[in-house]
């Protein structure tokens, strides 16, 4: 469980660390199904703002309370 986000925007190598995911890929799945946090492009790199990504996780805890 995420508990602190850090301020800067995360990449989508953060996103395995802190979720523990099997790889970045699993990052680039989500946004073409358009399931996982909001994210947007910096020139051709890939950020998620870290309240989208704390949104996001909430929105998954709601679901499955």
């Amino acid at each position: 469980m995420i508990r602190s986000l850090p301020d800067q925007y995360l990449t989508p190598e953060d996103l395995v660390i802190l979720l523990r995911l099997p790889s970045v890929e699993t990052v680039y799945q989500w946004r073409r199904k358009g399931t996982g946090p909001r994210g947007f492009r910096v020139g051709r790199h890939l950020r998620f703002d870290p309240q989208d990504v704390r949104a996001w996780v909430d929105s998954l805890r709601e679901r499955a309370a």
